[in-house]
Parts: C-alpha cells; sequence; structure tokens
C-alpha cells in the first residue's frame, strides 16, 4: 500500500498546533493570580518547569520512539498532556497541583510529542528537509494564535479552571487523533528519482551516526551552542515583551498588548521561512544570517521611538527566535544522518530549556542592575555578534570522522545508545 508523505505531515502539523497552545500560558496568568491569590512570579514558574520538563523529555522521547516506534510515542504523549491540562483544573487543591499537573505531567507529554513528527517528517522528506521540519514546528509557534483567543473567552464564560478541562478534552482527541497518523517510511527509503545534490551531498553526513558517536563529535556541541545562543536572544525578549515595548515607548498595557499578538507570529513565520531558506543558503547560512540580522537588531532596539517601528524590530527577532527551532531538526540530520535523529536531536533540545533560564534572568538582572533595557539589549547584541563564529567553522563530522577513528564496537553506526 502507498502510504501519501504528505498525509503523515498534515497530521504532524496538527498536533504540533495542538502542543504549541503551551505558549499561549500568559493568558492564565491574572485569572489564576486573581483567583488564588497567588503571585504572578508563582503562576509564571509553571510555564518554566513545563518548557524545561519538556526539553528533558524529548530526549527520553526520542529515546523509547527508536525502540517502540513513533506512533507509541505520539500516543503517550499525546495522553499525558491532555491529562495533565485536565488535572490542572483541579488546581484549587494548591500551587503544587498546578505545577505537577501542567508543568511535570503536561510537560512530559509536551516532550514525548514534540520531538516526533520532527523526527518521523526528517526521513519523509530527505529532498526537503528544511522546509518539512519549518513547517512542523511553524505550527508549534501558532499553536498560541489559536489557543489565547480562544481560552480568553473560555476564561470570561466558564472560568479558568473549566477552561484547562476543555482544552484538556479537547486536545486529548486532537494529539491522539493525529498521533495515529506517526509512522516511519520502509528502511532507505527515498522519494523515487530523487538524488541529493553536489551541494547538498557536502554538507551532509555519509552515515548515520548512534546518539554514543554523536556526542564524541565537537560538532553536537557546536550545535547545541549554536541553538542555545540563539533560543537565549530571543527568549529574552519573549520574556519582557509588554513591560519593555512600555518602557522604551511609554504606550500603555493594552497597546503593548496588541504589539505582542502582533510580534507573536513571527515566532511561527520564522520557523517556516528559516528552514524553507536554508534549504538553499545551507543550515550554516541560515544561521549566520540570523545572527548578523540580530546584532542589528539589538543594537538599534532601545534607540526606536516609534510603535510600528519597534513592532517589526521585535517581529523580526522572533523570526530569527523561531527560525534555530525551524532549521536545527534539518541540520542535525545533515550531520548526523536521520535514522537517530530523535534521541540526537532530543538532548540537543535541553538547549531550549537552559536558555528559557538565561535569557530571561539575563535581562531581567541587567534591566534591575542598570534601571533601563539598553545595557542588557546591547551585551545580547555583543552574544550574538561573537556567536556569529560558529557558523562559519562548523562542518560535516563525516569530514573530520571516520569510522576507523571510533572504537571497535561503534563503527559502521553499530554503537549501543
Amino acid at each position: 500500500m502507498t502510504i501519501n508523505r504528505w498525509r503523515i505531515a498534515a497530521a504532524g502539523v496538527v498536533l504540533q498546533i495542538a502542543l504549541g497552545a503551551v505558549y499561549a500560558w500568559s493568558v492564565f496568568r491574572v485569572p489564576l493570580s486573581k483567583q488564588f491569590g497567588w503571585s504572578i512570579s508563582e503562576v509564571t514558574l509553571t510555564f518554566t518547569i513545563c518548557i524545561f520538563v519538556l526539553g528533558i523529555a524529548s530526549f527520553f522521547g526520542g529515546l523509547w520512539l527508536n525502540r517502540r516506534g513513533p506512533r507509541v510515542v505520539a500516543l503517550t504523549g499525546g495522553f499525558l498532556y491532555g491529562a495533565g491540562l485536565l488535572l490542572a483544573s483541579f488546581s484549587n487543591h494548591g500551587l503544587w497541583w498546578l505545577y505537577l499537573s501542567y508543568g511535570v505531567i503536561g510537560g512530559i507529554g509536551l516532550g514525548f510529542s514534540y520531538i516526533v513528527p520532527i523526527a518521523v517528517l526528517v526521513k519523509w522528506f530527505p529532498d526537503r528537509r528544511g522546509l518539512i521540519t519549518g513547517i512542523a514546528v511553524g505550527g508549534f509557534g501558532a499553536g498560541a494564535l489559536i489557543t489565547a483567543p480562544v481560552a480568553t473567552r473560555l476564561i470570561l464564560t466558564v472560568g479558568v479552571l473549566q477552561t484547562f478541562a476543555y482544552l484538556g478534552i479537547a486536545f486529548l482527541i486532537v494529539t491522539l487523533g493525529s498521533g495515529l497518523f506517526m509512522q516511519n517510511p520502509p528502511e532507505g527509503w527515498k522519494p523515487p528519482g530523487w538524488a541529493p545534490t553536489v551541494s547538498q551531498a557536502a554538507d551532509r553526513s555519509a552515515r548515520d551516526f548512534s546518539l554514543a558517536e554523536a556526542l564524541k563529535t565537537w560538532q553536537w556541541w557546536a550545535l547545541w551552542l549554536l541553538l542555545f545562543l540563539n533560543t537565549s536572544a530571543g527568549i529574552s525578549v519573549i520574556s519582557q515583551e509588554s513591560p519593555l515595548f512600555q518602557e522604551l515607548l511609554g504606550v500603555t498595557a493594552v497597546i503593548a498588548a496588541g504589539m505582542v499578538g502582533i510580534v507573536s507570529i513571527g515566532n511561527a513565520l520564522g520557523r517556516v521561512f528559516w528552514a524553507w531558506a536554508s534549504d538553499s543558503i545551507t543550515r550554516r547560512g541560515a544561521f549566520l544570517a540570523m545572527f548578523l540580522v540580530q546584532v542589528v537588531l539589538f543594537w538599534m532596539f532601545s534607540r526606536i521611538q516609534s510603535v510600528w517601528l519597534l513592532t517589526v524590530v521585535a517581529f523580526l527577532v522572533l523570526m530569527c527566535y523561531g527560525g534555530g527551532f525551524g532549521t536545527m531538526p534539518a541540520f542535525v540530520a545533515d550531520y548526523f544522518g536521520s535514522k537517530n535523529v530523535g534521541p540526537i536531536y532530543g538532548l540537543m533540545l535541553t538547549a531550549w530549556g537552559l536558555a528559557s533560564a538565561f535569557g530571561p534572568l539575563l535581562i531581567a538582572y541587567m534591566r534591575q542592575a542598570e534601571g533601563n533595557y539598553r545595557g542588557a539589549l546591547h551585551a545580547i547584541a555583543g552574544i550574538v555578534a561573537a556567536s556569529t563564529l560558529l557558523p562559519m567553522f562548523v562542518r560535516p563530522p563525516s569530514r573530520t570522522m571516520v569510522p576507523e577513528q571510533l572504537a571497535p564496537g561503534q563503527r559502521n553506526g553499530r554503537a549501543t545508545a
């Protein structure tokens, strides 16, 4: 039976849209704070826990995916994610319950499910690796655009806890339904008549690496650092968007909220655009371009006095932030092969979790120390400028590591990991 790979891709995008609802967490902060008397920082910690757990769970989901197949992992992750939201509707038990249900259980479900479409689609689309992974994770970036207005209306109508219950049921249906479509292609499959171009072959590994082999290369750590640095820059702005806009422009909270909504579209769009562009300008070229663009944007950020110009600049920053997530899965598949991209990229997502702490803490600390955002934004511009060195020098590990350099039990991709 012929399997339509585009049907699998569509299911992967739907799955990622449901998972990306986690980015709509901000709509729950004030209602939870008002109803239970929790501080905004206490409520916000739920999101931090969820993203941190997501990064760890993605690695274990990738390992499990290689052993049991993508469908089992996707269905398990979808069930845990939906169950986490359903359980969050009982958060009148206390703040600890919210942390456990939405943060830990929901975060584990997110991590398991998030890695599946990425690992599956790079195998089905070796001819369009960048574009297809960009579309998949673009769905994750777009999830909040759909969920935020729906959740806001539900909160006003039925209350915040009941909203968790409704969303939990909805996401159970969506994630389990789309998870059923997740499957790998047959071993050695490729599109009929397709062969990599000379330039594609030059930037791709000649074989599949195991996780253990990948971790022995400096290139894995270089890609981890690329993702960490790019994520740290973008998420520093995401963490401070509303107060940042209000301070720099003197606008009201309402106007700042509107700016946040527009800017958030850049997160989703950038995942598709930069991943698509990387198929033509190479993954290294895409990251170099993103870093160079951000150097200029962060340096001029604090000097802008126009609402529309600052919205455009922040929009472009978030395009670069999303572009890192859209491009990196294809980057990993190029350098280490598509066979074990689940665990290899899953472990690399720990960079996301650490950057989610580093970026916001850096900008918040420097803002408090200096009394304004200018020094922090300039410091980030400097960090991004130094980061441009990485994509200039990184090369596929197959060009510097041959099987004879590995331990006997790791040659020809037979390492156990």
